[in-house]
């Protein structure tokens, strides 16, 4: 196969396993999501959805997130990691929906971009699964198991970003994402890849030994 054939079954075989598998995190609106993927940095989603369990049902909108200091909120995010840092930006993002977006989370990556705390991954993220716009959101699993694989070949996220797109169709992105992370939780490991099990070892650079 050349290289271009290994990426096609390599995607072809990760949707076969992974077809439409959703995230992780438990959200009932675009808001909640947002809050949600910003509190799943450096933190696993079922610490995050044990939290969020409790937070949304009492603060699960921007006007009454945004009544809260961030001293208020904080110690209810602790276990998240980074709380103090997490709890000013939640609370600042809550005031400009409501001061700047009419309570509402903006549909374009280019927008969720401009508020606090957000950056490309979770603006990719919250617009893709939230309003379905074609995105690829590139975390740790996504970064690793790209590369790893073949799919891509770059030393960043930027870099991996754009090459996932170049090489996965565009109608494919989202669904992609969710296939890339689920397989770096059940398989491709960080430390030790299960690649005798892996449903991609005859496509996969690294079970190739290509790397």
């Amino acid at each position: 196969m050349t290289k271009a054939e290994r990426r096609k079954e390599a995607l072809r075989l990760l949707e076969e396993v992974y077809g439409d598998t959703k995230p992780a995190l438990t959200y009932r609106s675009p808001f909640e999501l947002l809050v949600a993927v910003m509190l799943s940095a450096q933190c696993t989603d079922v610490r995050v959805n044990a939290v969020t369990d409790e937070l949304f049902p009492e603060l699960g909108a921007p006007e009454r997130m945004a009544a809260l200091t961030a001293d208020e909120l904080e110690p209810r995010i602790r276990s998240c990691g980074l709380s103090k840092t997490k709890s000013k930006n939640i609370v600042a993002m809550s005031h400009i929906l409501l001061e700047s977006h009419g309570g509402q989370v903006p549909e374009t990556i280019e927008a969720l971009e401009t508020l606090p705390g957000v950056g490309r991954k979770t603006a990719n993220v919250v617009a893709s699964v939230a309003f379905g716009v074609p995105a690829i959101a590139v975390d740790t699993h996504v970064f690793r198991v790209a590369n790893r694989i073949g799919l891509a070949a770059a030393k960043d996220v930027k870099h991996t970003e754009e090459q996932l797109m170049a090489a996965i169709p565009k109608d494919k992105w989202s669904r992609a994402h969710h296939w890339l992370i689920w397989h770096g939780r059940r398989v491709c490991a960080a430390r030790k890849p299960l690649c005798d099990t892996c449903a991609l070892q005859g496509v996969c650079d690294h079970a190739r030994g290509i790397e």
